[in-house]
């Protein structure tokens, strides 16, 4: 069951489809929903950026300007934060017991934004963040920090917010402990979907159905109807870009495994960060 939801609030425009698409999770499950903003520090960064050589001078005149612009980028997060919960009518909630309907609470720490939301992270059932953009959403560090050192389950949402959960849900199968763990994390929403897919990529056909087909096997037992697809590379598409097209097209949440530290920082850097962090046309759910 999921009952709290972090979600970090970086002062970002994209911040708004992040909120609304956490709010669709909270209120399927009356969770309540812990609004995150980390702002830098501002002396520390200063040392660091003047670490060069740089005077007093020149250090002191850059925290300046740099606590201007973590002022500035935290009033725009907060007022994100209350005009959200205003136009939606979210009870803002510090400690339980809450009302019996989604609530929310706006957290502050000063800090690397990574280390502070890996550990807010461990305390709640989720995070939901959003894909980093131009307007400096979070940082790809943020991202790797919740999926690797929170251990929890991580929910990138798409570009645009969802108004309900997703009723087919695809499952990107490997027979590894990280996707098994993604699958786990995904029970609540697997006991809510109507159809499942189970998605495998690779050239040795044969184990990856059989994997798969165990798979289906156990998820029979929860009275989910559901499919396996088998994908194959292509030369000129890379396995992320096969999994993520066959998601889109079959399902409205992709579920799975996220892998070690340095694996997963090949991948976010290649085919992941161009196809889900930039674009993919569904949420996905991932776990390590």
């Amino acid at each position: 069951m999921i009952k709290t939801i972090l979600v970090p609030a970086t002062g970002s425009d994209s911040d708004k489809a992040v909120f609304a698409s956490a709010l669709t999770v909270a209120r399927a499950f009356a969770a309540h929903l812990e609004f995150l903003h980390v702002r830098p520090d501002a002396a520390a960064t200063a040392v660091a950026m003047a670490s060069d050589g740089g005077g007093a001078t020149m250090v002191g005149s850059l925290i300046n300007r740099l606590e201007e612009e973590a002022s500035q980028r935290e009033g725009k997060a907060k007022r994100l934060f209350e005009g959200f919960c205003e136009r939606e009518g979210l009870a803002v909630w510090d400690a339980p017991p809450g009302p019996q309907a989604p609530s929310a609470q706006w957290l502050r720490e000063i800090g690397a934004e990574p280390y502070w939301v890996a550990e807010y992270g461990r305390a709640a059932d989720l995070l939901v963040i959003g894909r980093p953009g131009e307007d400096e959403g979070v940082s790809l560090d943020t991202i790797e920090g919740a999926l690797i050192d929170s251990g929890r389950p991580l929910l990138i949402p798409a570009a645009t917010p969802p108004t309900a959960l997703p009723e087919t849900i695809a499952i990107a199968w490997k027979a590894t402990p990280q996707a098994a763990r993604a699958l786990t994390a995904a029970s609540p929403f697997l006991q809510i979907a109507k159809r499942i897919v189970i998605l495998t990529v690779g050239e040795d056909q044969r184990p990856l159905e059989e994997e798969a087909d165990r798979l289906m096997a156990g998820l029979r037992w929860h009275g989910v109807p559901g499919s396996v697809h088998h994908l194959k590379p292509a030369a000129d598409r890379s396995g992320p870009e096969i999994l993520l097209s066959a998601a889109a097209e079959h399902a409205a949440l992709l579920v799975m495994g996220g892998y070690g530290r340095s694996r997963l920082r090949e991948w976010i850097f290649g085919g992941f960060t161009l196809h889900v962090l930039r674009g993919a046309g569904v949420p996905v759910l991932m776990a390590h």
